[in-house]
């Protein structure tokens, strides 16, 4: 029997639908924006890039089905970022929870002083993916086909988005009304265009709101658009399509996608 001390340890992170919505790395960025209300000043604190903190920070808004920070632009200090009420909240309570859980650690740790050789530890398969657009919502809507069926989900907002995925798909995800899933887009299958009034166009997802961001590449741009109630859509563009539709923050634009460029999983 080995006499050395063994100490159990843990983490706490909060998740929607089984995936992940934040852990201390996260939340400790949100704490951090509080204090500094520059989210370039909060990426450096906790060791995040700008466009790494950015990226996080979308996946929590559209997993949380609402705004947790919300960025201003203009008067008198020339705009910033701020946390929403909700995102102070949320905060807060991860604070509590993360000191109810050091104590459960703790006593937890006493409890199991000479038994650490009988102790099997188990780690729960997370989902990971590289899609750079990840969209929680419930089924509302199934289509039947002959091959393919047509899936339609509401996520945050109001906004909804269709899949179409094979028959297979549906019967293995279990795919029905009121069933929650994701919807992953990679951002190189988003296409953005503007002015699009009276244009019709077969894709049938079309998210409009607003450019947010601009990230500009050698060859490339990274385009966010935010949507009505805090989602974000990410789409990868040309830095000619740029300088062509003359994007830039606050640009009115749409998000356009295939719905077979819609990848739908569910929560184990």
């Amino acid at each position: 029997m080995d006499d050395r001390h063994i100490a159990l340890g843990g983490t706490v992170w909060m998740t929607v639908g089984g995936e992940q919505l934040g852990g201390t790395n996260r939340v400790g960025l949100l704490a951090a924006l509080a204090q500094c209300g520059s989210i370039t000043a909060a990426a450096k604190q906790v060791g995040l890039s700008y466009k790494a903190a950015w990226e996080a920070i979308d996946t929590m808004n559209n997993l949380a089905g609402e705004p947790l920070v919300q960025r201003s632009t203009g008067g008198k200090g020339g705009g910033g970022t701020r946390l929403t009420a909700r995102g102070a909240q949320l905060v807060e309570n991860f604070a509590m929870i993360e000191q109810l859980h050091h104590d459960f650690l703790e006593r937890l740790n006493r409890q199991a002083e000479g038994v650490a050789d009988d102790v099997s530890l188990f780690s729960r398969f997370r989902m990971r993916t590289s899609a750079r657009n990840q969209f929680f919502g419930t089924v509302t809507r199934v289509v039947p086909g002959a091959v393919n069926d047509e899936i339609e989900l509401a996520i945050a907002g109001g906004h909804k988005i269709v899949a179409i995925v094979t028959r297979e798909s549906t019967d293995n995800l279990a795919l029905a009304p009121g069933r929650q899933v994701f919807a992953l887009i990679k951002s190189s299958s988003v296409i953005v265009m503007t002015a699009g009034e009276g244009v019709r166009l077969s894709a049938r997802n079309q998210l409009a709101g607003t450019v947010t961001r601009l990230t500009r590449g050698a060859v490339n741009a990274e385009v966010v658009i935010a949507l009505g109630g805090g989602g974000t859509v990410a789409a990868t563009v040309t830095n000619e399509s740029v300088d062509t539709l003359a994007l830039a923050e606050g640009t009115a634009a749409t998000a356009v996608f295939k719905a077979s460029s819609v990848i739908l999983g569910v929560p184990e």
